[in-house]
């Protein structure tokens, strides 16, 4: 069975981390499979994705740091893959570590009354950077409370603060997040997009966060075929024949 699955719902991407007995762990296996997956939404016909986690467990518990993937930043959306088209989170459980970026990066998020948040980082003597886009999505000194000290974050705690849209009973995120997502994907596609896109410009972001899609792109470009072409004329001296991909 994948580690990620993809179900497409009239319009809507149903996204699973597929880890259950990892607590949905982040792999380079899943790491690269929750890429495909943000690929396949970004570029078919669904409108909007809702991403959960399998088991009840954890939506995610963030990097597996038994089998740490090389590059997590790939597999995050917005960064790894960039997408105008929204995402909503649903979650129950423990949702940790690099499992937080990815909420960070959701436009909206459902959470049951079983979540937990947690950035131990410090604790553990890792940090990518990117999460230090959270003091643009909750208040300033709160959000460094949570990265420094490291301590849990209730549901009903990050929805008073505003980074959760919704709480629900135990076990009914997806139901919720679906709700959602239904009534947006029933709406103007391109007014959909058009919104995401304008509102991210809006939005502080972290160093981090904006050095990743570009490395991202300069990655593309080293692994083109016209890259590749480029080479071989230069070496048979000839004109190169670029087909911009």
């Amino acid at each position: 069975m994948s580690v990620v699955l993809y179900e497409s719902r009239n319009h809507v991407a149903i996204i699973t981390l597929n880890r259950p007995d990892k607590r949905n762990a982040i792999n380079d296996e899943t790491c690269n499979a929750l890429r495909d997956a943000w690929r396949k939404f970004a570029s078919g016909e669904d409108r909007v994705a809702v991403l959960t986690g399998a088991g009840n467990e954890a939506f995610s518990s963030g990097a597996d740091l038994r089998e740490p993937p090389k590059a997590l930043w790939q597999a995050l959306p917005g960064i790894g893959m960039q997408l105008e088209k929204p995402v909503i989170l649903a979650v129950s459980g423990w949702c940790v570590g690099g499992a937080i970026i990815i909420a960070m990066l959701a436009d909206m998020i459902v959470a049951d009354e079983t979540t937990r948040f947690l950035f131990p980082e410090a604790k553990l003597g890792m940090f990518g950077g990117v999460a230090a886009g959270l003091v643009s999505r909750m208040p300033h000194k709160i959000a460094m409370e949570f990265m420094l000290v490291g301590e849990e974050m209730s549901a009903a705690r990050a929805y008073e603060l505003g980074f959760v849209n919704r709480v629900v009973p135990a076990g009914q995120s997806l139901e919720a997040a679906m709700e959602y997502a239904r009534k947006i994907a029933a709406n103007a596609p391109l007014v959909v997009q058009a919104i995401k896109r304008v509102a991210l410009q809006t939005l502080p972001r972290a160093p981090s966060e904006r050095f990743y899609p570009d490395l991202g792109r300069l990655q593309d470009i080293d692994a083109s075929e016209d890259r590749a072409e480029g080479v071989r004329a230069f070496g048979e001296k000839r004109p190169p024949r670029f087909k911009g991909r």
